[in-house]
């Protein structure tokens, strides 16, 4: 395995998350997490190698499968658990739960339940912007299920029209809940996004961060430097069940084996040594993190109406 500076950079954080999303499952069984959680364990490579090549001031919508995204661009984890806990001192002072994160000071908007629904808040975003002669950029996180979206084809016609500086970013582990593409999807992505004459970037290989980094870095900086939007594919795998801590290979909508074949390929699990080493300074963070949340207040009453 490389040891580069960047490559244990990359591993610490994709690892941190990770862990994060272990310990979320560890606490499920108890009913201190006060929402259903859709975890990103398997896919933190994409995560971590996107957001290293943007900057805070950049926007990025991410969806409801959103912890990565959330830590790889920098939102605060003890008001992380906090929130999971349904806490005041959460980061949205525990009405957004899992599903609905945001952590707006790092340049992370809020996340929605609904499929594909913040595709189009990234595009009014990056309108807006445009019209302010602003430098930042927007990227709009989802994953393929989101595909067959009307709002996707909107989105791609309308930041095409307008040439809005937004990433199109999708997250393909093949599946929306139990279906995969074969069963939901009869056009070609890379012809769709090419009809709205967008620029398209695929990474085969979404379990190493250091492609990841490298490679969306090219479609990043047009973005950036041209003001256009560009759509980028990443393919990945998500290891457990659709939503909740465990495991769903008795459904038969997918093979076990395919999930083991990426693992083989996975840092997190093959480089034993790099993970031994930062395992103890990432798990008492994650510890601290945790005591922060359950020593947070609940909210009262008075709460109930608060800032909406």
């Amino acid at each position: 395995m490389e040891n580069t500076e960047t490559y244990r950079a990359l591993f610490y954080q994709a690892m941190r998350i990770r862990l994060v999303e272990e310990k979320i499952i560890d606490l499920y069984p108890s009913d201190l997490i006060q929402s259903p959680v859709h975890l990103s364990i398997g896919q933190e490579a994409v995560a971590v190698g996107v957001c290293s090549n943007l900057s805070i001031d950049d926007w990025l919508f991410i969806n409801y499968r959103g912890h990565g995204f959330y830590l790889a661009k920098g939102g605060p984890l003890p008001e992380f658990f906090a929130e999971l806990m349904g806490k005041q001192k959460g980061q949205s002072k525990g009405k957004a739960g899992s599903m609905h994160m945001a952590s707006p000071k790092q340049g992370v908007m809020g996340a929605s339940a609904v499929v594909g629904s913040t595709i189009s808040h990234a595009i009014g975003a990056a309108l807006i912007s445009k019209i302010k002669g602003e430098d930042k950029i927007f990227v709009t996180n989802f994953g393929d299920g989101a595909l067959e979206q009307g709002v996707l084809h909107e989105s791609l016609n309308f930041a095409s029209l307008k040439q809005v500086p937004v990433l199109f970013l999708c997250e393909d582990n093949n599946l929306a809940v139990h279906s995969p593409k074969s069963e939901r999807q009869a056009f070609s992505l890379e012809s769709l996004v090419g009809s709205y004459d967008i620029p398209y970037f695929e990474i085969e290989e979404g379990y190493d961060f250091l492609e990841v980094k490298n490679r969306s870095q090219a479609a990043i900086k047009i973005v950036r430097e041209q003001r256009t939007p560009v759509f980028l594919k990443i393919n990945t795998a998500r290891y457990k069940e659709h939503v909740g801590p465990g495991e769903d290979f008795f459904a038969d909508y997918r093979k076990e084996s395919e999930i083991d074949a990426w693992k083989l390929l996975d840092p997190l699990i093959t480089d034993v040594e790099l993970y031994n080493e930062f395992l103890g300074e990432i798990n008492a963070e994650i510890e601290e993190a945790v005591q922060f949340g359950l020593d947070s207040p609940l909210p009262t009453i008075e709460d109930l109406l608060s800032d909406v």
